[in-house]
C-alpha cells in the first residue's frame, strides 16, 4: 500500500472514531453523568434565608437544603456549588455554567420560556422595606404609585414586572445587583420601599439594626404570591422526571422540614396540590 492511500485510509479510520466519540459523549445525559459520580453543578446567587454560600461557598439557605435533600434522595452527593448574580442564574444555566438552579426562584411563565421547572418546592409572599414608621404609608403598589414613590428591587426580580403591571412609572422603579444594595438605597433615602419576598425583607430588617421595617406582606394583592421550583435546562429531562419523583416523597416529610426549619421555612410554606404547569400558566 503506498503512503498516500495509506493516510487516506488512516483518515477516515481517525474521522470514525471521532464520530463514534462524539456520539457517545452526546449519549451522556445529566442523569447518567450524576449516576455515574460526576459532580452536578448548582446554580444560586446570595439571598438570605432562600439560597447563599457559607464557609468555601457551602450552600445555605432553605431552598438549597431543599435541593440538596432531593438530590441525595437520588443517590447523588457530588454536588458542587457556583455563586453568582441572580440576573446571571438563568443565562449561567442555559450557558452550561451549572446544571441547576436552587436559589429560590419563582416559578413565572417569563422564566418556564427559558428553563425547566421542577414541581413547586413552596409558595411565598413578598413585603416591603421601608424607613421605621413608614412615613409615607407604602403598603402597596398603588400606596407607591400615588404617592409618586420609588421602589428599588434586584435587577431580574419579579417584582420588576409587578410594579409595572400595577401601574408604576419605570422611572420609580430601580434596578440594582441585590438584597444589600436594595437595604443601602432605601437606608440612604435613595428609594422609597424596597420589593423583596418577605422572607428577604425579614432578613434585611433584621440586618438593619432598626434601620427599616417590614410592611404587612397580606396588604399585597393575593395574585402576586408565588411558588418556588427549582430549574433545570429544558434538554435535561430525564434528570427532571427522576428529581421530581424523588421530590414527591421528600417533600413535607419530617427530614424535610428538619432541613429547612433552621432557615425558617414551615409547613405553612408548603405547595399545597398548585403544580408547575398552573404556575406557569397564571404567574
Amino acid at each position: 500500500m503506498n503512503f498516500t492511500k495509506r493516510s487516506f485510509l488512516t483518515g477516515i479510520a481517525l474521522a470514525a472514531m471521532f464520530v463514534v466519540g462524539a456520539a457517545t459523549a452526546q449519549a451522556d445525559t445529566l442523569l447518567e453523568k450524576a449516576k455515574a459520580g460526576e459532580p452536578i453543578r448548582i446554580g444560586f446567587a446570595n439571598e438570605v434565608p432562600w439560597a447563599y454560600p457559607g464557609e468555601d461557598n457551602a450552600p445555605l439557605g432553605f431552598a438549597n437544603a431543599h435541593a440538596v435533600g432531593v438530590l441525595n434522595a437520588m443517590g447523588i452527593t457530588n454536588i458542587e456549588p457556583v455563586v453568582t448574580d441572580w440576573g446571571g442564574l438563568i443565562p449561567g444555566l442555559k450557558a452550561g455554567r451549572f446544571d441547576v438552579i436552587t436559589g429560590g426562584m419563582y416559578i413565572l411563565g417569563t422564566r418556564c420560556e427559558n428553563v425547566n421547572f421542577a414541581e413547586p418546592m413552596g409558595v411565598f409572599g413578598d413585603a416591603f422595606i421601608v424607613a421605621p414608621g413608614n412615613p409615607k404609608g407604602l403598603e402597596t403598589y398603588q400606596d407607591i404609585k400615588d404617592a409618586g414613590a420609588v421602589i428599588v428591587t434586584g435587577a431580574g426580580y419579579n417584582i420588576v414586572e409587578v410594579a409595572k403591571q400595577e401601574g408604576i412609572a419605570e422611572d420609580n422603579i430601580m434596578q440594582v445587583p441585590g438584597p444589600t444594595e436594595i437595604l443601602a438605597a432605601v437606608k440612604a433615602g435613595r428609594a422609597d420601599a424596597g420589593g423583596v419576598t418577605f422572607f428577604t425583607a425579614q432578613n434585611l430588617a433584621n440586618e438593619s439594626g432598626g434601620a427599616v421595617e417590614v410592611t404587612d406582606p397580606s396588604k399585597l394583592p393575593e395574585w402576586t404570591l408565588n411558588w418556588v421550583g427549582i430549574a433545570f435546562r429544558p434538554s435535561d429531562t430525564d434528570f427532571l422526571n427522576a428529581f421530581n419523583e424523588a421530590q414527591a416523597n421528600y417533600i413535607g416529610s419530617d427530614e424535610m422540614l428538619a432541613a429547612v426549619g433552621e432557615y425558617g421555612y414551615t409547613e405553612a410554606q408548603l405547595p399545597g396540590d398548585v403544580t408547575t404547569d398552573y404556575a406557569c400558566a397564571n404567574r
